[in-house]
């Protein structure tokens, strides 16, 4: 399974089992971006990322603790 960045939920579990100890209201997005391009899932284009979407991935990961 591939992820895009559209994937918030499914980008925030995989950011779960990778991270069980952080806490994501303290990520900094700069973090959470390289994180995500981390992920041996992910497969989108670095440059189609924006803030708005690293607060989706944020908020879920919220959500999902």
């Amino acid at each position: 399974m591939s992820l895009k960045w559209i994937d918030s939920l499914d980008i925030a579990l995989a950011l779960i089992d990778q991270f069980p100890d952080k806490d994501p209201q303290l990520v900094r997005f700069t973090d959470l971006r390289d994180w995500v391009l981390a992920l041996a899932e992910f497969e989108d284009d670095p440059a189609h990322c924006s803030e708005r979407i690293l607060e989706a991935i944020q908020q879920c990961w919220i959500d999902e603790i």
